[in-house]
C-alpha cells in the first residue's frame, strides 16, 4: 500500500477545482487476485471525509480522484460540515469473487473507515452489500466513521436504519430511491427554468440502475415523457413515452431490462443512441465519462443534468456550451443522496420520507434555478456559478472554525 498526501488539505482555493490535488491517495493490491483498489482523500473537514465504493472493471486511480473531487464539492455545494474521498476497485461486480474482494478491500482501509471515511454504495456495490461486509468486519453499518462519535452511537444506528429503510410509494426504500429523487428534481428545476410544463417535457435518460431507475420513476410521477432509456444491452425507445413502472419491473439484479416481455411499441436501438435521441433534458446515469468530444455532437437535448459521476468530459462540456446548451453538474443534480444521508445522520431529517422529499425537492430547486439564472443572464456555465457556491461555503466554514461534528 502507498500514500501520497499534500499538506494543503482544505486550502487550495485559488486553484481549479478540476485540478485541485487531493490531501492523500491510497492503492490497494488484493493479496488473492491481485487487482487493485484506491482511496482517495480530497479533503477533510473535522477529521471526516464522505463518498461511496465502487466497483468496476477497469477502474483506475484517475478515475476515483475526479470522483473524490467531486464528492468535496457535493459536499461544500451542499453546505455540509464534512470533505471529500472516493473509493474504487478494479473488478468486475458480477464475478463470483467480488464479494471477497471487496470485504478485503474495507478491511485494509479500516483505519480510514474506522475513523475517518464515510463510505456508501456506488457502482457495482448496492448499499446492503457495504453494509453486509461492515457488520462483519464489525463496523455494523457504513456511516460507522461518523456514527461512532455521537454520545449514544446505538440510538443513531437506529435512526440511521429508520431512514434508509422507510418505505415509499412504489414498493421500495428511501435509502434506495432518494438520490435518484434528487435527480428528479434537478430535472423538473431545469424544466422551470425554461418555463416547460412537465407533461410537454421529454426525458432521455442513460442508465435505469438506482440513480437512473430513480429518476426515471419520479420524473414519469411528476407527469415528465421519458422517452428513452439505455442498459448495458441497448437503448429502448418509445417517442409516446416509455411505461416507466412497467419497465423498472423487468429489471434484472444487474439493472438490465428482459427484452422477451417488452411491449410492441418500444423501439430497440443501440446502446449509444440514447445520447442522440430527440428529448429535452438528457440524463446521463450510467457511467463516468459517457460524453466526450467523440459523441458529444450527437446530443440533441436542450440541456445536460449528470445523474452520473463526472459524466461529461471538460472538453465536451465546453462543446456543449458554445452550442448553448448547459450542463447541470453531477455534484448538484446527484448530489441528493449524499446531502440526505448527512441530514440524517445529523438529525435534520427522520424516518418519514415527506419530510426528506421535502427538503431535498427545496434545496435541489433552489440551486438549479440559482445555476440557470446565470446562464440565462451572463452565459455563465452552471459549474462555474456552482464551483463559486461550494468555494463560499467552504470558505465561510473555514473562517468559522472547525468545531467538530456532532451527531446526535
Amino acid at each position: 500500500m502507498t500514500t501520497m498526501q499534500d499538506p494543503r488539505g482544505l486550502a487550495g482555493e485559488r486553484t481549479s477545482p478540476r485540478t485541485q490535488e487531493p490531501m492523500l491517495r491510497l492503492t490497494w493490491t488484493d493479496p488473492v487476485t491481485g487487482t487493485h483498489g484506491y482511496l482517495v482523500v480530497h479533503t477533510l473537514v473535522s477529521g471526516l471525509a464522505t463518498g461511496g465504493t465502487r466497483m468496476r472493471a477497469g477502474c483506475t486511480l484517475s478515475e476515483v480522484e475526479d470522483l473524490a473531487r467531486g464528492m468535496a464539492a457535493k459536499t461544500a455545494t451542499f453546505d455540509l460540515p464534512v470533505g471529500g474521498a472516493k473509493g474504487g476497485i478494479d473488478f468486475d461486480p458480477k464475478d463470483p469473487g467480488a464479494v471477497g474482494v471487496l470485504e478485503r478491500f474495507c478491511q485494509a482501509m479500516r483505519p480510514w473507515l474506522d475513523a475517518h471515511w464515510v463510505t456508501a454504495e456506488d457502482l457495482g456495490v448496492p448499499q446492503h452489500l457495504i453494509d453486509d461486509v461492515f457488520e462483519r468486519l464489525g463496523l455494523e453499518q457504513s456511516y460507522h466513521a461518523a456514527i461512532r462519535r455521537s454520545p449514544d452511537p446505538a440510538r443513531t444506528l437506529r435512526r440511521v436504519h429508520a431512514g434508509l429503510n422507510a418505505p415509499v410509494p412504489g414498493g421500495l426504500l428511501l435509502g434506495d430511491v432518494v438520490g435518484g429523487y434528487g435527480v428528479a428534481q434537478a430535472c423538473l428545476g431545469a424544466a422551470s427554468a425554461w418555463g416547460w410544463e412537465p407533461a410537454a417535457t421529454t426525458v432521455a435518460i442513460q442508465g435505469i440502475g438506482t440513480m437512473g431507475g430513480g429518476a426515471a420513476w419520479y420524473l414519469h410521477e411528476a407527469g415528465m415523457r421519458v422517452v428513452a432509456v439505455a442498459d448495458a444491452a441497448g437503448t429502448l425507445y418509445d417517442p409516446a413515452g416509455l411505461d416507466v413502472p412497467a419497465l423498472l419491473e423487468l429489471r434484472d439484479a444487474y439493472g438490465e431490462v428482459d427484452r422477451s416481455r417488452l411491449p410492441g411499441s418500444v423501439r430497440q436501438l443501440a446502446r449509444d443512441a440514447v445520447v442522440g435521441v430527440s428529448a429535452d433534458i438528457l440524463v446521463p446515469a450510467a457511467i463516468s465519462y459517457a460524453l466526450t468530444p467523440d459523441n458529444v455532437a450527437d446530443v440533441a437535448a436542450k440541456v445536460v443534468v449528470e445523474a452520473a459521476n463526472a459524466a461529461t468530459t471538460p472538453e465536451a462540456e465546453a462543446m456543449l456550451a458554445a452550442r448553448g446548451v448547459p450542463v447541470v453538474p453531477d455534484f448538484v443534480a446527484n448530489a441528493g443522496a449524499a446531502a440526505w444521508a448527512w441530514w440524517l445522520l445529523l438529525g435534520q431529517v427522520g424516518a418519514d420520507p415527506v419530510d426528506s422529499f421535502h427538503r431535498l425537492q427545496t434545496e435541489m430547486r433552489s440551486k438549479v434555478a440559482l445555476l440557470l439564472a446565470a446562464w440565462f443572464a451572463d452565459g455563465v456555465p452552471p459549474r462555474t456559478t456552482a464551483e463559486e457556491l461550494a468555494a463560499a461555503n467552504r470558505a465561510a466554514r473555514l473562517a468559522a472554525g472547525d468545531a467538530g461534528v456532532t451527531i446526535p
